[in-house]
């Protein structure tokens, strides 16, 4: 999954990268309307991007690690319907 969204991240930085070089190398000699253009698009793109990169996926369970506490994941189970809940003793 990381490799993935590391994937999707550079992609769009990559192509933020080519559009502000390239409107500022050979569009501006064409039109400097489209070549400021081209930069207020590649402006809106780093935060897409890092969302992108920082984003969740389907299969991605980073928080199902174990903490070591065997009562804590015992409970964590039951909350994520791992396991069935267990029945408590009423007397204590």
């Amino acid at each position: 999954m990381y490799t993935r969204r590391r994937r999707r991240y550079f992609l769009l930085m990559g192509g933020c990268l080519i559009l502000f070089v390239s409107a500022w190398t050979f569009v501006r000699f064409w039109s400097v309307p489209a070549a400021v253009a081209l930069c207020v698009v590649a402006m809106v793109i780093p935060p897409i991007a890092a969302m992108v990169g920082n984003a969740r996926g389907k299969d991605d369970h980073w928080w199902d690690d174990p903490t070591g506490d065997p009562q804590s994941d015992e409970w964590w189970d039951e909350l994520d319907g791992k396991k069935p809940p267990q029945k408590r003793d009423s007397r204590k």
